[in-house]
Parts: structure tokens; sequence; C-alpha cells
């Protein structure tokens, strides 16, 4: 396996010129870029993926479509369709299209971006050391798998806001028509 080398960020999240390997610890002041992909199906379900089960981090637990950190020189989108392609063996094109949410975190940046399209799941090539089985799931099923501990432990609302801006870029005030979340 080769070591994965990131670019590290200043607290206003410009690239210092400097990288770091991934396995190394840095001070505070260091961050770095890490980007989620949630693929929403025209109804309305997202398409999730379970954990495998030798991965460091949240073995075995379900997650929402894919993610990962940026690798160094890459942009945000580019990080995102990398992270997709990788552990799907989907592609998307993601050059002009701004994550949908970006939260700071400790350590760095985390660029959460919303795709709705419908994938036939049996045409996926799953990257079995991070993914061990893919389906869809509505809102109510992934709130119970979080109530379970059988999702990864998002910020708690996290989830609830990925469903609701997943077709908005009008701001935080909902400009559409009344509707239920659901």
């Amino acid at each position: 396996m080769t070591e994965e080398i990131w670019d590290v960020y200043d607290i206003n999240r410009r690239r210092t010129g400097q990288t770091i390997v991934r396995q190394k610890a840095w001070g505070f002041e260091k961050y770095h870029l890490i980007v989620h992909v949630c693929i929403f199906h025209p109804d309305g379900r997202i398409l999730i993926q379970k954990r495998a089960v030798e991965k460091h981090a949240w073995p075995d637990l379900w997650d929402i479509s894919a993610g990962g950190s940026a690798l160094a020189g890459e942009d945000s989108w580019q990080a995102a369709e990398r992270e997709v392609r990788e552990e799907l063996g989907l592609s998307l094109n993601l050059k002009d299209i701004r994550p949908h949410l970006s939260m700071n975190y400790e350590r760095g940046f985390d660029d959460f971006y919303t795709v709705i399209q419908d994938v036939d799941l049996n045409r996926l090539v799953l990257q079995t050391s991070e993914v061990a089985e893919v389906r869809w799931a509505s809102l109510q099923e992934v709130r119970l798998m979080e109530k379970n501990h059988t999702f990864v432990p998002y910020f708690p609302g996290l989830i609830d806001l990925l469903w609701q801006v997943r077709d908005n870029y009008d701001g935080a005030i909902y400009q559409g028509p009344a509707r239920s979340w659901e």
C-alpha cells in the first residue's frame, strides 16, 4: 500500500505549500481536506455503503455513499470524483459542482457533495478493501441505523440536513414550495 500524501492547509483553507504523509501526526495549526459524496436516487433514497471490516475507522458500519481525504494536488471536486470511482467504480462529473455543505472540524475541512442519480447497484465495482456492500436506504432506515449504532456516528442532525439540502443551491433559506422532508 502506497502512502497517501495530503496537502496541508491553513486555518483559512489555503494550501500552505507543505504536504504530509497520512500516517504522520501534525500540530493543530495544520489542516487537511476530506470529502464525502451522497448519491440520492430520484425517489429520495440514498446510496449507502457498508464499510469493510478491515477498515481502521468505523469498520463494519454503514456510511454515506463514498468519502475520504483529498490527495496532494487535488481540488475538492477531484477528490470527490476519485473517491466515488475508487470505492464504487462509478464515474461522476463534479467539476462545476460546489459542495452542498462544508464543515470545519478540529483538523480540517469536510466537503459534502450531493448528487441525484439513478444508479444500478449491480453495475458498481466495489473496492473490497474499503466497501463490503451497498444498498439504497430511506431517511427513516438511516435514522434507525443511527439509533442502533450500525451507521457511522456523524454529528447529530447531519444526515437530516443532507437530505434537506440535496437539491438546493438557494442558500440556507428554503425557497421552494412547501414540502415534507420525510
